[in-house]
């Protein structure tokens, strides 16, 4: 096939163009993989649990018998251990989930939420 010469840089600029236009694109335009864009959801479906299921939490902190004595060994804790006081005391146990993961994250949101009160 015989290529006029004068289509050779307009070929060459549309290639380069292209691959311009990508990179831009990816890079400042916002645009994402299909991989990319679920895990971002599923992130924020979790954060939407954890933000739904910590008042929850704190609910049944305040239900127990002993919530003076509880509230006052919380107190005592480092802020770091304050998620593993609340998940090892079973009030951000959600039924039905076996996630460690997701039950940290309410353990911790809670602490946080009792901490402040």
């Amino acid at each position: 096939m015989n290529i006029p010469i004068e289509t050779k840089p307009a070929l060459w600029g549309a290639v380069i163009g292209a691959i311009a236009v990508a990179i831009l694109g990816f890079t400042w335009g916002g645009w994402t993989t299909s991989g990319q864009a679920d895990s971002m959801a599923a992130m924020r479906a979790d954060d939407a649990v954890v933000a739904a299921l910590a008042p929850v939490c704190v609910e049944r902190f305040e239900h127990t018998g002993d919530v003076a004595v509880n509230a006052a060994a919380l107190k005592k804790i480092d802020a770091w251990s304050q998620g593993e006081f609340v998940e090892k005391g079973g009030w951000a146990a959600v039924p039905g989930n076996n996630s460690a993961e997701r039950v940290s994250a309410i353990a911790k949101a809670c602490a946080v939420l009792l901490a402040s009160a």
